[in-house]
């Protein structure tokens, strides 16, 4: 069996904000942008990956409305799950990230479990972990 990811979700509550971030500090593209009726259906994800999807989705949505409230009250804290993402230079990308404004909760470390990483808070709440290929 050969199985490989095709979408991934963040919850967000702030679309364009979370646009803001996706596309125009770390550099992805925008697959789809569907309004619907409550909600946003928008895609983006590393051109190097065309064949995976990162959907930010509303907050709650198609959830009853005590799971929605729960995950938007766990979103605002940053509660919830986020993405790791892989880069050549790690520093180089910290930089290039944070001259952006974007929320810094890890400047580059090394970690003892063997690589070097950073990370930041998406608008919405999210952590977004940038590691560092191994050399070699």
């Amino acid at each position: 069996m050969d199985l490989s990811v095709k979408y991934t979700f963040l919850e967000v509550d702030d679309h364009e904000a979370a646009l803001a971030f996706y596309r125009d500090a770390l550099g992805f593209e925008v697959r789809q942008d569907v309004a619907m009726e409550g909600a946003r259906w928008l895609t983006v994800g590393p051109a190097s990956q065309p064949e995976l999807g990162i959907v930010l989705q509303t907050a709650g949505v198609a959830r009853p409305a005590e799971d929605a409230q729960a995950l938007r009250e766990l979103l605002a804290k940053g509660s919830l799950s986020g993405l790791v993402l892989e880069t050549d230079d790690v520093d180089a990308t910290f930089e290039r990230i944070q001259a952006t404004g974007a929320e810094v909760l890890q400047e580059p470390m090394d970690q003892p479990y063997g690589t070097r990483d950073c990370a930041f808070r998406d608008p919405s709440g999210n952590q977004v972990r940038i590691n560092q290929r191994a050399k070699g």
